[in-house]
């Protein structure tokens, strides 16, 4: 059983188009917080959790209002256009630091702010030694493909699949080998367990809870509201500037 703490990526430098409006859907309120505050407040109270590094957009006017949990490092970095220009730019933050590149990091969505903390638990001691894994949740819905007038053509099986979640957990040094291999052969990868399969790596899928939601939609943010009053996050890192201060 691995016991050292680690550090964890959070890319944070989109807009989400798809929520609307003019602010980011990052920095949206959600029961009195931005929503990245919670995110941040869930990693960084978690005992396992080394620190945290959120790759911004450029000039990002956003985040010095945030009240961050102090305590723990807390670094920022300029993000990219794409989710793995952003992880990229933690993933070398990370070995400036002179974290090891034989470490194993998380990556974790900055709009998942109901992530519980039994499943950070679960995926470090399950994925750790499996060489890298991410949180997952079995399909249990019917589902059907559509043709283009979005009328039923055929029932898909859903046995052996599986919704993916974040975090996501790899070794350091193989993470970025598999996020810049992608990038040379100019392919989108739309999670880092992408990458790794890319690069002939099977990760390990580690069972999450369903209230793990990526906030996308107006939808999204309200049933967050109603999962964060039932949450088992625990306390929380004692609020002020902080680490987080020295680290921007």
């Amino acid at each position: 059983m691995t016991t050292e703490a680690l550090y964890c990526v959070v890319p944070a430098a989109g807009r989400g188009a798809r929520m609307g409006g003019d602010l980011p859907k990052q920095y949206l309120p959600l029961a009195g917080k931005p929503l990245l505050q919670h995110t941040l407040e869930r990693l960084l109270g978690h005992p396992r959790i080394a620190g945290v590094v959120v790759a911004l957009a450029a000039a990002d006017p956003h985040w010095p209002a945030l009240r961050l949990p102090a305590g723990k490092p807390l670094l920022t970095v300029t993000g990219g256009s794409e989710r793995a220009d952003s992880v990229l730019a933690g993933l070398h933050r990370l070995l400036e630091l002179g974290v090891p590149a034989t470490q194993c990091v998380l990556v974790h969505d900055a709009a998942r702010p109901c992530l519980r903390h039994a499943d950070i638990t679960r995926l470090i001691e399950l994925a750790v030694p499996a060489g890298g894994g991410l949180l997952a949740v079995p399909l249990r819905d019917t589902l059907k493909r559509a043709d283009a007038q979005q009328r039923c053509i055929a029932t898909e099986p859903r046995e052996s699949r599986w919704r993916a979640q974040t975090p996501q957990l790899f070794p350091l040094g193989a993470l970025r080998a598999a996020l810049e291999a992608a990038q040379r052969a100019q392919c989108i990868v739309t999670d880092e367990a992408m990458a790794m399969e890319l690069a002939g790596q099977y990760p390990l899928l580690v069972e999450g809870s369903e209230d793990n939601l990526k906030v996308t939609t107006p939808a999204d943010l309200v049933l967050a509201e109603h999962l964060l009053a039932d949450s088992d996050a625990g306390p929380v890192w004692a609020v002020g500037r902080g680490a987080a201060d020295g680290a921007r």
